[in-house]
């Protein structure tokens, strides 16, 4: 089992160093130059999104609710697609045209805010978010270091700390591209194989199909109610439309060399995911048969199966592909902040620097967003899905909604910008405490917070149309 988690750390690095040559600047270490090609944007912008979620969070769900929550599957399925289609080639066209490294000064640059407070604002909701996602992935790795080698989960999530910022400050976006690249693909395999041979132990599908009968599991998805239905379009809109205002997913499209190979990106990307996410459904499916009395945390699913069913060599492997999953996540999400306190914060208060300098800090930048999840870590403030959830709903809520407005629509000011900003991240901060004493059933925050960010982006900039017409929005009108 050391052997295998050896030599796939030693491959991390090999890559790492590798790939590190080739940045020379602070351009190159945010958004790799825009040199990639589509297979390296798609998995960089797919691998990137799936984290330990997509090993313990998800098939926990599956494992402790049952099928019916394969929508949630469903709805990330469905909106990643729709973001392909709408937003990633025309926002690799105007970040191009406009020379933008970072999600924030795409959109200083779209609404013309000279005053800063856009990108303040939209940096200050990232940094809040991205800690809690961090935080999530620290957690995966605690859990998984537990169950994996005995050490404590406070000396995992260190180790866990140290190993990915690491990374990040060796190569920034193009070292994590390749390794997206290395790593998805070995993803593929691993979460594939696992289901078929558990299925195949428990003497193959019709046998699976009866045990599972059996337990009084079923496998419907449709909903034969009100209550059930209103269940769906929480669980499907809930998720899925959170992809439209992650930064770390978006600024992805960025990097591609040319636009015109986007459509390429998304066969690729899209086939992976949907492949990724069927055969977690299964793990969760498969852990029901498994576990006949149940298990304590069923977060650790996936690991315990792995570790009853094969050799530790092979368990070294296949768990070191969650240790990939959660990586990717981390390293980009980290990366994401350290181009926004560099770009958005440091440059904008400091004097011109040197391209080297700029480098320098942002790299220094990495420590400190990675340094206060680390610290919220160690409090184990929730599970893994629960994090994931909350922060992913903060940055749908946050930017979803004005990274479709800013793309598409020509009546948005900067101040509905930062409105649209401001209550959609707030309402989804928030909701989760208010929801019981509003609402008699559970709504999904990114919900609340879109309808709401819609309504005060299209509210404040109807009030101050008059105050500063954009540029920006007078050109998008003539074309």
């Amino acid at each position: 089992m050391y052997i295998a988690l050896f030599l796939y750390f030693a491959t991390l690095t090999a890559i790492a160093i590798i790939s590190a040559r080739k940045v020379k600047s602070a351009s190159d270490f945010i958004i790799g130059n825009r040199s990639l090609n589509y297979w390296l944007t798609a998995m960089a912008a797919h691998a990137s999104d799936m984290s330990s979620w997509l090993f313990m969070g998800y098939p926990a769900l599956i494992f402790v609710e049952g099928m019916f929550k394969v929508w949630v599957a469903l709805g990330l399925v469905a909106c990643m697609w729709v973001n392909w289609q709408i937003v990633a080639k025309k926002f690799r066209e105007l970040t191009g045209r406009w020379n933008c490294n970072t999600f924030s000064t795409f959109l200083h640059h779209r609404y013309e805010d000279r005053s800063g407070v856009l990108q303040v604002f939209s940096a200050l909701f990232c940094l809040v978010f991205y800690v809690v996602y961090v935080c999530a992935h620290l957690t995966g790795l605690g859990i998984l270091g537990f169950s994996l080698v005995g050490i404590s989960y406070d000396v995992a999530i260190l180790i866990g700390f140290i190993v990915v910022v690491t990374y990040v400050i060796l190569g920034g976006y193009i070292t994590l591209a390749w390794i997206d690249l290395v790593q998805g693909l070995f993803l593929l395999i691993v979460l594939c194989i696992v289901p078929y041979i558990l299925i195949s132990n428990e003497g193959g599908w019709s046998s699976f199909l009866t045990q599972l009968d059996e337990k009084g599991v079923s496998l419907r998805i449709w909903p034969v109610n009100w209550m059930e239905f209103f269940s769906v379009l929480t669980m499907f809109f809930g998720w899925g439309m959170g992809y439209f205002g992650q930064p770390h997913i978006i600024t992805k499209f960025m990097g591609i060399q040319h636009a015109e190979e986007i459509s390429k990106s998304r066969n690729v990307g899209m086939s992976w995911m949907v492949i990724m996410l069927s055969a977690a459904t299964f793990v969760g499916l498969v852990g029901i048969v498994y576990f006949k009395n149940g298990l304590e945390d069923p977060q650790v699913i996936f690991i315990e199966m792995v570790k009853d069913t094969f050799y530790p060599f092979a368990v070294g492997l296949i768990l070191c592909a969650i240790l990939a999953a959660t990586i990717n996540v981390m390293s980009s999400q980290l990366l994401v902040l350290s181009s926004i306190l560099t770009v958005d914060i440091y440059k904008r208060f400091t004097r011109k620097e040197s391209s080297k300098r700029l480098l320098a800090v942002s790299r220094f930048f990495v420590i400190i967003p990675a340094f206060f999840a680390l610290c919220i870590a160690y409090m184990r403030v929730g599970s893994i899905y629960d994090l994931v959830h909350y922060a992913w709903s903060g940055l749908g809520a946050s930017f979803g909604v004005i990274v479709l407005l800013a793309l598409y629509s020509n009546k948005i000011n900067k101040y509905g910008a930062i409105a649209s900003i401001i209550v959609g991240g707030l309402t989804a901060a928030i909701w989760p405490y208010f929801n019981a004493k509003l609402l008699p059933v559970e709504v999904d925050s990114l919900i609340p917070g879109f309808i709401l960010s819609f309504i005060s982006a299209y509210l404040l900039s109807y009030f101050t149309k008059h105050i500063s017409p954009c540029k920006a929005i007078e050109e998008a009108r003539r074309n």
